[in-house]
Formats: C-alpha cells, sequence, structure tokens
C-alpha cells in the first residue's frame, strides 16, 4: 500500500525543469478554473485533478513531457502520479508560482 501511495505522491525524477520548458514540455495546472484565472504561468492549460483522467489521450497525443502544477504540489502529484501510471512521461512541478520563477 505504501508503494502505490508513494507512486501516486511521489515528484518522479528530479527534472531541470526550465530546460523541459525549453524543449517543448507542456505545463498542465491542476487546479480550479477560479484559481487558474487568478494567476497561472504564461502558456500553461488548465485541466483540474478532477477531470485529469479524461485528458490522458490527449495528452499523451502531444509526445512530449508534461510539468504538473497546483497551489502547494500535493494535487499536482497525485495527477503526475496519474498520469505515470498511464504511461506519460511527467515531472511534479509543485506549486505554480515557484515553478514560475524558477522559470
Amino acid at each position: 500500500m505504501m508503494d502505490f501511495l508513494k507512486s501516486i505522491f511521489s515528484s518522479g525524477p528530479s527534472a531541470d525543469f526550465k530546460a523541459l520548458v525549453e524543449a517543448g514540455a507542456v505545463i498542465v495546472d491542476v487546479r480550479t478554473p477560479g484559481e487558474f484565472k487568478q494567476g497561472h504561468i504564461k502558456g500553461s492549460v488548465n485541466i483540474p485533478l478532477d477531470q485529469i483522467g479524461t485528458k490522458i489521450a490527449t495528452l499523451k497525443g502531444k509526445n512530449t513531457p508534461i510539468i504538473t502544477v497546483c497551489r502547494s504540489g500535493n494535487r499536482s502529484g497525485a495527477a503526475a502520479g496519474i498520469l505515470r501510471n498511464s504511461g506519460i512521461e511527467v515531472y511534479n512541478g509543485g506549486a505554480w508560482d515557484s515553478l514560475e520563477a524558477s522559470l
């Protein structure tokens, strides 16, 4: 059970987020539309966590790494786990504003 929880909430492999974005990675913000509207990383896509499972085929079709973000890193970690278990190369970017500051 602990391995399952770790796979869902782990941030996955460490990453150079700036290099990933420069190479075309897609940033997926998994917060609610209201939260996204209050501020987000330019160019990011809003797919709320409760809808991430319905967008797996679309995200796979992009053929590029995905970086998930949210307010604190919890929802983005859960989304990263769902996408990783679906065979997508994904990285948990954590809090959107922290990632934005590092890009």
